[in-house]
């Protein structure tokens, strides 16, 4: 069974995280790589497979060396995301908001017993 990836699983773990920042900065082979990081050689290769499956590294033998470099195209696809919800709730908070300036000029006596963190007095 072949598991599918995209580019939220490959971005959700720090250490793939970390890794993106270290080959945008400038492509590395996988030994530089892994000498950065305090765990073991094979689990940097398991991350850097799975950032090579989300099309975020592409990877280049030279001689015995392999070289990773950034391909970060591929986060746009988070950026709309987020642009995207970002959107769809500062709507929704601002109707929010709205209908409490609303409820609240119908009747502050009912909503002036609230304090700011929502508990009752």
């Amino acid at each position: 069974m072949e598991i599918r990836r995209d580019v939220f699983q490959a971005i959700a773990d720090p250490t793939r995280r970390e890794i993106i920042t270290i080959v945008a900065r400038r492509p590395q082979n996988l030994n530089a790589i892994a000498d950065q990081f305090d765990v073991t050689r094979q689990a940097v290769s398991l991350h850097i497979k799975i950032l090579n499956e989300c099309g975020l590294i592409m990877i280049t033998k030279k001689g015995r060396e392999r070289y990773c470099e950034a391909r970060l195209e591929q986060l746009s696809e988070v950026q709309e995301w987020v642009a995207h919800s970002k959107k769809l709730w500062a709507g929704r908070f601002n109707a929010l908001e709205k209908l409490l300036d609303e409820l609240q000029t119908k009747s502050p006596k009912k909503v002036s017993k609230t304090r700011k963190n929502g508990a009752r007095k």
